[in-house]
Parts: structure tokens; C-alpha cells; sequence
């Protein structure tokens, strides 16, 4: 399974990174929120090593509610307690030195060693009350972060048309096909590189029924997402390392 989804790579931009990759999960139930937003409102918001991606002059913030299955390091079998859990990611679109990748504004899981162990590998993860359900073909999917009240997410969504790949070139494949991930701590730029098979996604319907993982956002941003559907995913990743 893991040497098909190496050698399946026509759909990246770059080719894979180099040495062996370290830990795999599968990702489960996905919606793809995206929302459009300004340049200059995102440019203040990100690391002055990044550069604000942008796709026909217009930068864009997603919300990715989902469950992450079968956790396990390379080699190894799943990993104690944290096999399974949900997650909640809200990233922007960001290139540096011509690499297209994503920059993570917050990670939200309900396992607390999952944020701790994440926070150490430099990633913003916070510890938060989470749940899905699962009725039919719609997904009903609740987040509140521990220690604020403010950080919160319930909504529900399902699939409403056939599964399709993205055509290259597209507003779509350029949002999901992004294989280089950037964080930043203690005042220091990290990189993580990830790979999977290209994405196969619905067009997705969703009703939120309060958004407010975004704060500096302005409040009309959510007014008209852009929404999809991922039923399944797995996902390699490599160690995350400091930029020099």
C-alpha cells in the first residue's frame, strides 16, 4: 500500500522529499471549508519568511473538520491510544522560495497526547472537546477548545454530487494539492513535507451553525464558502526541520 502511494506522484508539482518518511495516519469524513479573503488581511497574519499564495490575485483561509484513523510510525503498529481522533485544521496558502505549501494557524484535537506531542514537533495544536456523528451521508461534527470559549465549531455537512478529481489548473486543485506544510516558533520557520494520492472529493453542502476558529477574519468572509467533501485519505508525512 505505502510503496503504491510513493510511486503515484504525476499530480505533484515536486518531486518527493528525500529519505524515508516517518509516521502515516488516515484521515476520514473531510470538509473543506474555504473561504476567500484579502491579501493584505493575510499578509498580516503570517511570517515575513512566507509569502501570501494567492490564486488569480485572491488569498484564501480553510477550515478542515475530520477524524484521523490508524495513527502508526513507520514500521510500527498503531500507535497506544491514539489509533483514533478527531481534528479540526485552519490553514492559509502560502509559497517561499517558488515551493507552494500551507501555513497552520491552529490544529485542534481531543486526544491531549496527540497536542502534546505535536506541539513539540512545533505545530500549533490546542486540546479541545470534540465530536462527530456520523447519520447517513451527513457528518455532524462540534468543537469547542478547552480553556476558551471562544474557539468554537458546529456545523454539519455532507457530499451532494459524484466523486471527481480536481482538474489541474483549477481554483480546487490548486487549495488541496499542497504537499509542504510551514509553522513558526520561538521566532524560528519549520517545514514539514507530506504525500498522498491526489484528492477525490464531492462538492459538498454544510450548514454552520457558528464559526469563530477565526478571529481576526472580518465577519462578512463567511458568508459564501467554497465546499468539499473527502470520504477517506492516507497520508505520509517526514520529520518537520527548522529552515535556515
Amino acid at each position: 500500500m505505502y510503496k503504491a502511494i510513493r510511486n503515484n506522484t504525476k499530480h505533484r508539482e515536486y518531486s518527493l522529499p528525500h529519505g524515508p518518511w516517518v509516521m502515516t495516519q488516515k484521515w476520514d469524513h473531510l470538509l473543506f471549508m474555504h473561504l476567500p479573503v484579502s491579501k493584505e488581511v493575510m499578509k498580516k497574519q503570517i511570517p515575513e519568511d512566507l509569502e501570501v499564495d494567492t490564486f488569480d490575485g485572491e488569498a484564501w483561509i480553510t477550515i478542515i473538520p475530520f477524524k484521523i484513523s490508524d495513527m502508526r510510525l513507520r514500521k510500527m503498529p498503531p500507535i497506544p491510544f491514539l489509533r483514533s481522533f478527531l481534528e479540526l485544521n485552519v490553514r492559509t496558502y502560502v509559497r517561499r522560495n517558488g515551493l507552494q505549501g500551507v501555513y497552520f494557524f491552529s490544529l485542534d484535537a481531543d486526544k491531549l497526547l496527540a497536542v502534546l506531542g505535536a506541539r513539540i514537533s512545533t505545530l500549533p495544536y490546542f486540546y479541545a472537546k470534540m465530536k462527530m456523528k456520523k447519520r447517513a451521508d451527513t457528518c455532524h461534527y462540534s468543537t469547542t477548545r478547552r480553556g476558551s470559549s471562544d474557539a468554537i465549531f458546529k456545523g454539519s455537512y455532507h457530499p451532494i454530487s459524484e466523486p471527481y478529481f480536481p482538474e489541474k489548473g483549477s481554483l480546487t486543485y490548486w487549495l488541496l494539492e499542497r504537499y509542504y506544510l510551514w509553522s513558526y516558533k520561538g521566532g524560528a520557520l519549520f517545514r514539514g513535507d507530506i504525500h498522498h494520492s491526489q484528492w477525490k472529493i464531492h462538492d459538498a453542502e454544510a450548514t454552520i451553525m457558528k464559526q469563530d476558529m477565526i478571529p481576526f477574519l472580518p465577519e462578512n468572509v463567511n458568508e459564501k464558502p467554497l465546499l468539499h467533501y473527502a470520504s477517506s485519505k492516507r497520508v505520509l508525512f517526514w520529520p518537520i526541520k527548522k529552515v535556515n
